[in-house]
């Protein structure tokens, strides 16, 4: 069965590109040859060009090797470490159970310690 990749969002394929570019730029930095680097990713040079130029179907394991590579994967910490917008829906979540929980039955509030 071939496979199907659906397309990205455009803010995607924007971000990706520019990792790719980002990624190729730290590589010459080190003077690293595409085909060294290739050989290190352990990929076709061919899949080493469409990972520079950000494609977004190359695996993502295969930018993660590229960091590895590079020295760069110490970066990947970084990456969703403060969920600031998890946390807000979090805090949000557990007010309105405390408010559920000081609210009886006839949906006024309960002085505490009541039942």
């Amino acid at each position: 069965m071939p496979r199907t990749f659906q397309r990205p969002f455009p803010s995607v394929v924007k971000q990706v590109e520019a990792l790719g570019h980002r990624l190729r730029l730290a590589r010459l930095r080190r003077k690293l040859s595409s085909v060294l680097f290739a050989e290190r990713l352990g990929v076709s040079r061919d899949t080493l060009n469409r990972l520079e130029k950000g494609d977004p179907n190359v695996a993502l394991g295969t930018y993660v090797r590229a960091l590895r590579v590079l020295g760069l994967d110490r970066d990947l910490d970084a990456v969703a470490r403060d969920d600031e917008l998890g946390r807000k829906l979090q805090d949000i979540a557990a007010q309105r159970t405390q408010r559920k929980t000081r609210l009886g039955t006839s949906g006024e509030e309960r002085p505490d310690g009541e039942v």
